[in-house]
């Protein structure tokens, strides 16, 4: 019964294969809320050479948990145990740099990132959040980097009237703000960006992940979504970007309230902008992963964090496929 519900909140799933997409990854941007913030940032120092913005809601630093879960829980979420060891952490990541398994700073470098902490987030705590500002602080000119943090929003993505009342953090983890954070972070991110005029009128069509990324996506679900705008399925040269959900997120947990409320849709069609929505997992065991997060404490392997992570490389692979 379950599975049937499930099957009929994707009515707008287009089934159809998907259209031949005209799709340059050389301008391709990131967002992400929490779990997917964290996700986020990481793919984009993996891949700056292409990825050239991100925007992050709600996270902290790259590589905060160090490969261990107890350091995540210990100062990189709501609370602060003991201080994060920034400058460590850095070496760790210019070193990963100097090796490959990260682009390189000058790539980094020509990034714009926008991050958003609302002041009534009691899930990440606001220095866990200025973590993440002050690495990227040192990599990036002030000009490229927005950090807003004044906001009365709590753990969620801000929307303009999608979701619960602004002040709460619950599923399906989008806040009814009258605040347009993805059309914010767009403007920032992305050269060119042109307002919404009118509603989205593409189609979200499923992507096999596991068929398409094989092994690297294991801790992924079977199934993850793309929104094509019309343009870009007529083939009209597009670019992408790619949204991370926050754990209990997935569209497993909240069906398609991430993929088609959380703002990015509707100013896909002005933007030629196809997005992709890589989806992970909830699992109890094998790895321990219960609420469906993207791997930011080490889940996966060791080098989750860079080039080799295996959810990195399954959502590469998943751009490489929609670009065909």
């Amino acid at each position: 019964m379950k599975t049937l519900a499930f099957a009929l909140l994707l009515g707008s799933v287009q089934a159809a294969p998907l259209p031949k997409l005209q799709l340059d990854l050389s301008q391709t941007t990131v967002s992400g809320l929490s779990s997917g913030g964290y996700m986020a940032a990481q793919f984009h120092l993996a891949h700056a050479d292409w990825v050239k913005g991100a925007a992050i809601v709600a996270a902290g630093p790259v590589y905060c948990a160090q490969n261990n879960l107890l350091t995540a829980l210990d100062h990189c979420i709501h609370k602060v145990d003991s201080a994060i060891p920034l400058d460590a952490i850095n070496q760790q990541l210019n070193d990963w740099m100097t090796q490959g398994k990260l682009a390189g700073k000058t790539q980094l470098a020509q990034s714009r990132v926008w991050l958003l902490h609302g002041n009534k987030d009691q899930k990440i705590h606001p220095d866990v959040a200025a973590g993440l500002y002050q690495q990227y602080q040192q990599w990036l000119p002030a000009a490229q980097l927005s950090y807003v943090s004044d906001k009365p929003f709590a753990h969620h993505m801000p929307t303009l009237n999608a979701g619960s009342d602004c002040a709460t953090s619950e599923a399906p983890y989008l806040g009814n703000c009258n605040y347009d954070a993805a059309a914010q972070a767009l403007a920032f991110i992305l050269p060119g960006f042109q307002a919404a005029t009118a509603e989205a009128a593409g189609q979200v069509y499923p992507l096999a992940q596991h068929q398409i990324a094989g092994d690297a996506a294991a801790t992924m679900a079977e199934q993850g979504y793309v929104y094509i705008p019309k343009a870009c399925a007529e083939g009209e040269p597009c670019r992408l970007h790619i949204s991370f959900h926050g754990c209990n997120q997935a569209a497993e947990a909240v069906q398609m309230a991430y993929v088609e409320q959380a703002g990015f849709n509707r100013h896909a069609d002005s933007n030629k902008l196809v997005v992709l929505y890589p989806q992970a997992r909830a699992s109890k065991l094998m790895p321990l992963n219960p609420q469906g997060c993207w791997d930011w404490w080490g889940y996966t392997n060791a080098d989750y964090a860079t080039k080799q992570g295996p959810q990195i490389q399954a959502v590469v692979k998943l751009a490489q496929a929609l670009k065909g």
